[in-house]
């Protein structure tokens, strides 16, 4: 189960791993938060088409199910209204009931209750920066943090379902230094103009912990794909789809993730999401036991940071 914060958010982090894992039979399925209704309209193509001025939020619903039949997951609305990226100095208030501004425990318990009657065995997200700070990215984290911690805790909303811990929880890590920097000296070496200078150079971001390389390479058609399927988020002529295909295979085939917490120890070179995880009998048995102590966990020991930023986001 991967939680993102709004529709296209699946299809840019982490589709290639998902659509391998669908076609490898696994059961997959994508969470959003939100139903990007404050989103802009990022195709130039687009900005003046008459039904997506008049019904955005059906059209990003239109969207999100053109992605899920490319990429094959089963998917859910978590139901909250997009809080919108604040612009301006100093910034804007957060518009009352967006998903940012709503109190934890009725977005906690939202996630609880999707968390317990899919029963993943794997939980993916955002680390507490959000990948960038859009109020809700950060708060997709906040509370998929604390829907982990819930869903396995009798105690914690005992009406949403028995309770369930997916034994293994991840952070997506799709935009690394490394991997702009491999993309990049490729590009360079086939004559190829590169646009990841530029980023590079004004890099800001924090060294990340990587624990699992996913290869899937194969996939990266099919993601681009979903990806352009969200036609209103995205400039099919943009820098995202300037790199060639076969730069991209070969300059990083992987997707990348990292490991946060744990029922099963870590494997060294990890290169699956379930590894550890030795049977689906073994890992339903995994998730329901109670008493099992984790054997990883780097967690944040409070939500401290995360809630700072996504304050300092809110205006």
């Amino acid at each position: 189960m991967a939680v993102h914060a709004h529709p296209d958010d699946e299809s840019s982090k982490g589709a290639a791993t998902m659509a391998k894992y669908v076609r490898e039979g696994q059961e997959v399925t994508v969470v959003s938060c939100t139903g990007g209704e404050r989103g802009d309209i990022l195709n130039p193509r687009l900005k003046d088409d008459a039904h997506i001025l008049r019904d955005i939020a059906q059209v990003r619903r239109d969207e999100m199910r053109a992605a899920q039949e490319i990429v094959g997951f089963d998917h859910v609305w978590l139901g909250f209204v997009d809080s919108g990226l604040p612009e301006g100095d100093p910034l804007p208030p957060l518009p009352a009931g967006c998903f940012a501004l709503e109190p934890l425990d009725v977005t906690t318990e939202a996630l609880v209750r999707v968390i317990r009657e899919v029963r993943p065995h794997v939980l993916v997200t955002y680390d507490e920066s959000g990948g960038y700070p859009h109020p809700d990215h950060i708060n997709t984290h906040i509370v998929s943090l604390a829907a982990y911690a819930a869903a396995g805790d009798p105690d914690a909303y005992p009406h949403a379902g028995p309770p369930w811990r997916p034994p293994k929880l991840y952070y997506l890590r799709t935009m690394t230094k490394g991997r702009l920097e491999a993309l990049h000296r490729l590009m360079l070496e086939r004559g190829v103009e590169s646009q990841y200078g530029d980023w590079l150079a004004k890099w800001e971001r924090p060294d990340v912990t990587i624990t699992t390389r996913v290869e899937c390479a194969d996939y990266f058609p099919i993601r681009d794909q979903a990806l352009l399927a969200h036609a209103t988020q995205v400039d099919p002529d943009g820098s995202w789809f300037h790199t060639p295909m076969d730069i991209q295979r070969e300059a990083w085939p992987t997707e990348d993730f990292e490991l946060v917490a744990s029922l099963v120890p870590l494997m060294e070179g990890e290169d699956d999401l379930f590894a550890g995880l030795e049977s689906l009998e073994a890992a339903d048995a995994l998730a329901q036991d109670l008493d099992a102590t984790l054997v990883r966990d780097t967690r944040p020991e409070s939500p401290d940071g995360a809630v700072a930023l996504l304050r300092s986001t809110a205006g």
